[in-house]
């Protein structure tokens, strides 16, 4: 009994060692057929010399250079021939067409306006960045400094020369409301309009022909920019000079003043609504004058009475100008004519001392200005002085 025991316990082991042979056979079958091959293990030379440092050990020696040098040169030529030309010609005109797309600096030329009838000289440009303006002309020197708002809204225009004739000329200073639209019109065009209508108007009275003409080139002006649908205004203070007269017009709070002998005296009168003739006047089209903190206005709105432009008020704010007329004689020294940041803060005579102090030139200008300002003045301001014996016929 104890064989048969011994016997069987030799046949299992057998059996054992049998399977485990047969399962390794198997599992090396296998994998061999599934798995990918493992790289043969590097030596300690090979793993001492991989690509990189032999490349480098390489490039150390003379010869290992320029063959380096040799490799890199094919290997860019070859790159090179590779490429398609019609791709490289693509390339350059996607190139060029990218430069060519660049926007161009834009240059804003300064305006020049033109009017036909003599030599003109017109500020209708914007620029914020421009606090202060000097013009030096013939016969006449002009200052303008902006104030606290965001734009500048004063103008000026001149025109001399008219007609071939030195002694004819146009000046006049504006000053704009609710934007700069209303006084860049003016600007460009009252003044062309009162020498076209110059010549228009055909009548015997000399005088009574000049007045009709200023007042229809205000009328014409006022009624072309009403057309364009815009809502801003401008007040004017005009002096066309003709044949030794003088003819001073305005509407609105800009002023002409003139010296003789010394002496300040407005050739015009500010159209404020508090002004009695003017207040009757636009209470009787239906509207209202009312004074609130010492200012008196129309309709709860405008400081003055007559403007150019303001087509929302149009039933009372009127365009029809009042004119002076003056013969210019050897007393008639100067001329003064100014915005009404000026004139709120410095008196006519006050202005027309400077002058005499400072004599007619560009200081003087200056000097009104600096005097305005220093009065706690924060409007825009424009001082213009015409040295009236330039025009005068005796001269």
């Amino acid at each position: 009994m104890l064989e048969q025991l011994e016997s069987l316990c030799v046949l299992i082991s057998m059996l054992l060692h049998l399977y485990h042979v047969l399962w390794k056979d198997i599992s090396t079958a296998i994998s061999s057929n599934t798995a990918a091959p493992s790289p043969p293990p590097l030596s300690w030379k090979r793993l001492t010399e991989t690509p990189i440092l032999a490349s480098k050990k390489d490039r150390d020696s003379p010869k290992g250079k320029n063959d380096a040098y040799k490799s890199t040169f094919k290997s860019r030529t070859e790159n090179m021939a590779s490429l398609d030309p019609e791709d490289s010609v693509k390339d350059e005109a996607t190139t060029a067409t990218k430069l060519r797309r660049r926007p161009a600096r834009i240059v804003i030329p300064q305006p020049h306006v033109g009017c036909g009838f003599g030599e003109a000289v017109c500020n209708n440009e914007v620029d914020a960045g421009r606090t202060v303006m000097e013009v030096e002309g013939n016969g006449y020197c002009l200052a303008s400094r902006k104030g606290t708002r965001h734009i500048m809204e004063d103008g000026y225009g001149v025109i001399t020369n008219i007609h071939g004739d030195p002694k004819q000329a146009f000046f006049g200073v504006f000053d704009g409301h609710g934007g700069r639209e209303a006084v860049d019109f003016v600007v460009e065009k009252l003044g062309q309009n009162i020498i076209t209508a110059l010549g228009v108007i055909k009548i015997e009275n000399e005088e009574h022909r000049l007045e009709l003409a200023i007042k229809s080139g205000y009328r014409s002006t006022d009624l072309e920019f009403l057309s364009q649908g815009l809502r801003s205004g401008a007040c004017a203070a005009t002096v066309l000079l003709k044949k030794g007269e003088l003819h001073a017009s305005n509407v609105g709070d800009c002023r002409v003043v003139i010296c003789r002998n010394g002496i300040a005296r407005a050739l015009t009168d500010d159209h404020r609504p508090g002004r009695e003739d003017e207040k009757n006047r636009i209470e009787n089209s239906g509207g209202y004058v009312d004074c609130r903190g010492g200012v008196w206005r129309v309709q709860d709105s405008l400081a003055i009475s007559r403007a150019i432009g303001d087509a929302n008020m149009k039933e009372w704010i009127i365009s029809e100008p009042d004119t002076t007329k003056l013969e210019l004689k050897q007393d008639c020294e100067f001329l003064i004519m100014a915005s009404d940041g000026l004139w709120d803060k410095v008196s006519n005579q006050e202005a027309v001392d400077v002058v005499l102090k400072q004599r007619i030139s560009l200081k003087s200008c200056k000097e009104l200005l600096e005097m305005s300002c220093s009065r706690g003045n924060m409007d825009d301001i424009t001082v213009m002085v015409v040295d009236l014996q330039s025009f005068c016929k005796f001269v």
